[in-house]
């Protein structure tokens, strides 16, 4: 019975080490969102944007503290935490998905790759599955990841007072960009 512990601890250990081989990851992704009507801009940024890309299988996943917005126009972060986003209850923001396209994305050339990204977008507690595409950029063998697309806030169960429905727009501009590196334990 003794003789098979080692080889199951080796094949465990071994597997984590391919699996850590295939995964990049940032900890210092951005967002960026912008809430354009005719009478106000609402502008955030991100700067503590998670996200890991398992090159192998292409599954990818992003994750956000919503607090760590950082706004331009200075009362609208307590207005976005307290009012819409409701952050003490709903902390975090983030995707779940796959890169569909993985297996024709080249890692190791030079170059601009459409990327096919479909999974489940969690915002204020609600969950939709959404397909985007994004760009996958590799230059001198570093790795970038961007996407931009658009929210409705409606699907995502956003109130906005009715005194103030025309200083927040229905659809919301999004724009993430991230820059991988191997992930290491």
């Amino acid at each position: 019975m003794k003789n098979w512990i080692l080889p199951l601890i080796l094949l465990v250990f071994s597997t984590q080490i391919i699996q850590a081989q295939n995964l990049l990851y940032t900890k210092t992704g951005h967002a960026y969102f912008m809430s354009h009507t005719e009478a106000i801009d609402i502008d955030g940024n991100n700067n503590q944007v998670t996200s890991f890309l398992n090159i192998e299988t292409g599954e990818i996943a992003f994750q956000m503290l919503v607090k760590s917005f950082k706004f331009t126009l200075a009362t609208a972060e307590e207005h976005f935490n307290e009012t819409y986003m409701e952050s003490d209850k709903y902390p975090k923001a983030q995707f779940k998905g796959f890169v569909e396209n993985m297996q024709s994305i080249d890692l190791k050339k030079d170059g601009t790759y459409k990327a096919q990204v479909k999974g489940d977008l969690t915002i204020h507690g609600v969950s939709k599955n959404i397909k985007q595409e994004g760009n996958i950029v590799v230059k001198n063998g570093k790795i970038t990841a961007n996407s931009a697309f658009t929210v409705n806030i409606d699907d995502y169960a956003i109130k906005v007072p009715k005194m103030v429905e025309d200083r927040v727009a229905k659809i919301v501009d999004i724009k993430v960009d991230v820059e991988y590196v191997p992930y290491s334990k």
